[in-house]
């Protein structure tokens, strides 16, 4: 199955260290060789780059790797192809605007009798179960909500509506409109806070390790959602199944119930 990627910081951040270990699974350390994408918020704007060739050839990707975008919400997507044909209408991840704002989603799993009735805005270009229930969702989310809903809203909203979705098979997402970050497991997510102070890391899929204390301020902080863990000297948190978590300004936040 796919990978994702997620990363939520409280100031603007590059994800080039997570991502030179991630776009390795795509294909040299891992067989997820069917196509790429990740996507940056910028403010209410968003920086969107996907590819069909594997990532860890690809010189779209080697441009992510080598140039530090910085943002506050990014997602990215390794895909090994279960559904739909290995093109670029069904790389993830997937963009949509609703009540004017960019919403990205990006999912690794392989939905059964997925095929729900889309009706309204929200169609998919490709043929993956992943867009059908992205813009499920989105058609989903229109009738529960008027406008823009705060975050908690948001999050009472999608754990109403995840396991809907994950009794048709796994269902791991990530989704963020740039206010946060939701990430939802089936099966496997992990995720690792940093902030100060800051230590070095090392990569598990390349030879490449960090001091993030020469790169940080105290004030900083970031969370990083992924498939399984990048680095080899973290402590990574496993997600529990069924389980939502959603990550504001570098932190894990408790949603209202």
């Amino acid at each position: 199955m796919c990978q994702l990627l997620g990363m939520n910081c409280n100031t603007p951040t590059d994800v080039q260290f997570s991502f030179t270990g991630f776009a390795q699974r795509g294909g040299r350390t891992d067989h997820h060789a069917d196509g790429w994408g990740i996507a940056f918020f910028e403010d209410r704007g968003l920086r969107h780059f996907v590819d069909h060739a594997p990532a860890c050839d690809s010189p779209v990707a080697q441009l992510i790797r080598s140039y530090p975008i910085k943002s506050r919400n990014v997602i990215a997507h390794i895909r090994k192809a279960t559904q739909g044909q290995v093109n670029l209408q069904n790389c993830h991840p997937f963009v949509r605007e609703l009540w004017g704002r960019y919403w990205v989603f990006a999912h690794n799993g392989d939905l059964k009798d997925f095929h729900p009735r889309l009706h309204g805005h929200f169609r998919p270009v490709g043929n993956t179960d992943s867009e059908r229930a992205f813009c499920w969702l989105m058609q989903e989310l229109v009738k529960s909500h008027a406008d823009v809903p705060s975050v908690d809203e948001l999050t009472l909203t999608l754990r109403e509506l995840a396991p809907r979705i994950a009794r048709h098979g796994t269902f791991n997402f990530m989704l963020s409109n740039g206010q946060a970050l939701w990430a939802h497991a089936s099966t496997h997510l992990w995720s690792v806070e940093r902030q100060h102070p800051f230590a070095e890391a090392r990569l598990a899929d390349e030879d490449l390790s960090i001091d993030f204390a020469q790169h940080t301020t105290p004030q900083d902080r970031v969370a990083v959602v992924v498939t399984s863990p990048l680095t080899t000297n973290e402590t990574w948190t496993p997600f529990a199944p069924g389980e939502l978590r959603v990550f504001r300004d570098g932190r894990q936040i408790l949603a209202a119930t």
